[in-house]
């Protein structure tokens, strides 16, 4: 069977020994960059190998082009290639808890082309609280050549959302406070981009840190997506990080297709002439 959007804590436990699963750790703190790793060879899910969001899951920053831009499609093949990720794996990603750098490496792998991907819903939290077993130190899997292709419709620049704005429709994945613009604390300047929705990606979450069901999803985020084709949807958040997660509970509710706007507003509002939003505008969902 494969996986493409979440998988339960009990059924990768089933899996484990399986040649080819290929478990990523993904855990990281935008505060201190070096926490996930140090997490990661502390105590980690037995056989996964670690990537770091900043080197691995991420590009190089111009000043101007986001606080975690895309990698290039030949880098992220080697990268793939070094953590023993093949076209013929099944692989899953985890974080900490809520899914939010682990759906980073699920979209990527779509991106360039490998759909046998899913999130492990509930993270490194949820398998430490059922007792499930863990492993100490650094892990590695044998290298691959990893083959793939970039699906350049899957992602949107900022030129294009510029001249498109009245026909695309924004979904910003920030919490309410920083989609208003009451607060700032990781890019210059506050508020959204002119016409977004706020769609917090904690509000795909249920009680218990684990998403809430396919139905439920659904019938919220048609609620959020509205009338608009579900290609004209462009998701975006701070650096293109945690928007992943609102596009990876588009396509488990079903609705598959809308688009990341990877340079997010890190990007955005790096660029002192592009418009810039501030207030209530439109919320959705829960904070």
């Amino acid at each position: 069977m494969t996986f493409t959007t979440v998988i339960d804590t009990a059924l990768l436990a089933e899996r484990l020994a399986d040649m080819s699963l290929a478990v990523v750790d993904c855990r990281y703190d935008l505060g201190d960059h070096e926490w996930g790793l140090t997490a990661y060879r502390a105590s980690h899910i037995p056989g996964a190998v670690y990537a770091h969001l900043a080197r691995d899951l991420a590009g190089d920053k111009t000043g101007r082009n986001g606080r975690h831009p895309l990698p290039k499609p030949a880098d992220l093949a080697r990268t793939l290639s070094r953590l023993g990720i093949a076209r013929e794996h099944q692989v899953v990603a985890y974080d900490q808890a809520d899914g939010s750098f682990a759906s980073r490496l699920w979209w990527l792998l779509r991106w360039i082309g490998h759909d046998a991907v899913a999130v492990l819903d509930g993270g490194f939290a949820k398998w430490v609280a059922e007792h499930r077993p863990t492993a100490a130190g650094s892990e590695s899997r044998a290298s691959t050549t990893f083959a793939g292709s970039e699906r350049a419709a899957m992602a949107i620049g900022a030129a294009d959302v510029q001249m498109a704005r009245a026909r695309w429709h924004l979904v910003d994945a920030r919490s309410p406070e920083r989609y208003r613009g009451d607060v700032e604390p990781l890019d210059r300047v506050a508020g959204h981009i002119p016409g977004a929705l706020n769609r917090h990606y904690k509000a795909n979450l249920g009680p218990t840190g684990t998403f809430k069901s396919r139905d439920e999803l659904r019938r919220e985020l048609d609620a959020v997506v509205g009338s608009a084709p579900i290609d004209r949807v462009v998701c975006y958040c701070g650096s293109g990080v945690t928007a992943c997660h609102n596009l990876l509970a588009l396509e488990h509710a079903g609705l598959r297709g809308a688009k990341l706007y990877p340079g997010s507003w890190s990007e955005w509002a790096s660029d002192e002439a592009r418009p810039i939003e501030t207030g209530g505008g439109s919320s959705t969902g829960e904070s």
